[in-house]
């Protein structure tokens, strides 16, 4: 166990406090925060993590050191295991981009294999995510390799051809119990182009947002074209949603067709056979609004809100996403309604773009700063209203209170493959693709054995995170005898402290670093200016030796 200890020779001879965390739990109010399991499989180790909230390893899927997250891992509701891998050494591979994956696999609770499934060759490659499906199939996310011949009969302008190839991005469902390819959509099949009318696709980009402008470029000609990172399934309408980075998007697509409906223009529940009958975030691409218009940037984690969320809930079946570059140095996550008209099968439109105008909700970190990340990343909406946030480029998770209250926070404590000491304060090479919390109650925990099981991070303070669930009850703070009363908590610019003893008391006030802040008499109560204190957390020790902590947060 890792303490602080300081010696103040005119107060007590030896006092010694549990020191502020800098990887794994750093903060936690236990009675705001949506109780549960958390689940992070952290980039650039093998390894997946079921982890509490005090951040101790509840589950551990382990794997050979030569894998990597290719990038997500989902808890079934059986208690398996489905994750995407790939190898650690990609860089020869024919098709290969940031998010790449190639093996998808299914492990029961013990780790044991149960089945898996390869895509990486000179035509294919899985990459970002999958989406479990009810009924036991999964959707992949999948490149497919198109010649520079190809790409420009298709209409693509060969300057948009810097290695002169293309990887749209195709959807494939799977059967794990045959290991068959049971449903496919491309992309392909559902191009317009306005560049040469000599050439496939040819028509009017503006007069058919359902189709894909294939010179639509933001990605410098390289041929990961649309980077499509998240997919998510939606049941009750059979839909299948796509964050789709290099366009600002997000696209919804008709699931109950055929294979063969989905390579055409009609045919599903909707009508449209494979096109877009859903697009949201930029408007531009299909030659509508202006650029003050577009509203997503570079967007992850797209998806429906229903996991774990009653319907009654104002943001059931609502879409949430993580919004990466709102600006150069600022993310956002967002909550729309697209407004699903279930007697016309149809997202309205409204002057020739899709609704709605504007973010049902927009929310931040307090210190916008920590919450920017120009990739990766996500957002759970929690069955307390809470937001789960994780800024995956610099990995860091948050739970925010509907108020904005901060109330836990977590650091990926890896440096690379290797896993860091508590304490250390460097910069770590700690991205986290997303981070997920499951109820208690969820059934794959049914008969499984909870016990913690340690720490990811090397030499933990096993006390840090009792000392907060303690200290933090009652939404306020108390000594262990209840005779102090501090609040707020998290203060800003003033706190208070409440005498409940019958007699006058004297008090210490320390920070992190151990440098004594303030000292007075407490007779009844008083107030102390924290006007010119910085953020962070202060422990108070009264004469009779018994502390407590209290957080600044500006």
């Amino acid at each position: 166990m890792k303490k602080f200890a300081f010696v103040c020779l005119l107060l007590v001879p030896f006092f010694s406090l549990t020191a502020q965390n800098t990887v794994g739990v750093l903060s936690y109010q236990s009675e705001k925060v949506a109780p549960g399991y958390n689940l992070i499989f952290p980039n650039n180790q093998p390894d997946v993590f079921l982890l509490n909230n005090c951040g101790q390893i509840i589950n551990q899927w382990t794997d050979e050191p030569q894998y990597r997250p290719g990038n997500i891992a989902y808890l079934l509701p059986n208690g398996n295991l489905i994750k995407c891998k790939r190898n650690n050494t990609p860089v020869f591979d024919p098709i290969w981009a940031g998010g790449g994956g190639a093996i998808v696999e299914m492990r029961d609770w013990d780790n044991n294999l149960l089945w898996t499934f390869v895509q990486n060759d000179s035509l294919r490659r899985l990459h970002h995510d999958i989406a479990p499906m009810p009924n036991g199939n999964v959707l992949m996310i999948s490149w497919e390799q198109k010649t520079e011949a190809q790409a420009i009969q298709a209409g693509r302008n060969p300057a948009l051809l810097a290695q002169a190839k293309l990887w749209p991005d195709y959807i494939l469902e799977l059967n794990p119990q045959t290991n068959q390819i049971v449903w496919e959509w491309h992309a392909w099949d559902h191009l317009i182009q306005d560049f040469d009318p000599t050439k496939d696709n040819y028509g009017d980009v503006a007069a058919h947002p359902e189709r894909i402008d294939i010179n639509w470029d933001k990605n410098n000609g390289l041929p990961d074209w649309m980077h499509s990172n998240s997919i998510d399934y939606n049941p009750e309408l059979d839909q299948i949603l796509l964050s789709v980075a290099n366009f600002n998007e997000v696209w919804i697509i008709d699931h109950s067709t055929t294979t063969e409906e989905a390579a055409g223009h009609t045919g599903g529940l909707a009508g449209r056979g494979g096109d877009l009958i859903y697009r949201w975030g930029n408007p531009l691409t299909y030659r509508a609004g202006e650029a003050d218009d577009q509203q997503l940037f570079y967007p992850h984690d797209i998806h429906w809100i229903d996991d774990f969320i009653a319907p009654s809930s104002p943001y059931y079946q609502a879409l949430a996403v993580f919004n990466n570059r709102v600006t150069e140095n600022s993310s956002e996550v967002n909550i729309f309604n697209p407004g699903f008209d279930n007697n016309d099968w149809a997202y309205p439109m409204q002057g020739g773009e899709w609704l709605p105008e504007s973010f049902s909700l927009s929310a931040n970190h307090p210190m916008a700063e920590q919450m920017y990340s120009s990739t990766v990343s996500s957002v759970q909406l929690l069955w307390n209203d809470n937001l789960l946030i994780c800024a995956g480029r610099n990995g860091y998770t948050f739970e925010l209170t509907p108020e904005g209250e901060v109330v836990w926070e977590y650091r990926t404590p890896f440096d690379g493959p290797n896993p860091v000491i508590q304490g250390d304060d460097s910069n770590l090479n700690n991205l986290t693709f997303r981070f997920k919390r499951y109820p208690p109650d969820y059934e794959a925990f049914d008969g499984k054995d909870l016990t913690p099981q340690g720490f990811i991070e090397l030499n933990p303070d096993d006390a840090f995170c009792d000392f907060l669930v303690n200290t933090h009850s009652d939404y306020q703070i108390y000594d262990k005898s209840n005779r102090l009363q501090v609040f707020p908590n998290p203060a800003t610019s003033v706190l208070q402290i409440q005498n409940n003893l019958k007699q006058p008391t004297q008090i210490y006030i320390y920070n992190a670093l151990g440098q004594l802040m303030h000292q007075g008499l407490i007779i009844a109560s008083t107030s102390l200016d924290l006007s010119d204190w910085p953020s962070g957390t202060y422990w108070l020790r009264q004469e009779d030796g018994q502390t407590s902590s209290f957080l600044i947060q500006k």
